[in-house]
């Protein structure tokens, strides 16, 4: 019995992480059979994922 409400409160505890459905430079949903991935991170193509990366580049210089 304690065992189970241990096992409760450890599942409470941890969240679930969000699966990334829009790619980040462009707002465009990924599709399974086409999608980048590059760092931790999902991106249409890899024109999208150059576009955010120099996106967040010229924000760092501000």
């Amino acid at each position: 019995m304690v065992a189970e409400v241990v096992k409760e409160s450890e599942a409470e505890a941890k969240p679930k992480a969000e699966k990334q459905t829009n790619c980040l430079a462009c707002n465009k949903l990924i599709k399974k059979l086409k999608h980048y991935y590059r760092n931790g991170k999902f991106y249409c193509s890899k024109k999208c994922w150059r576009a955010f990366i120099d996106k967040s580049k010229l924000d760092e210089k501000k």
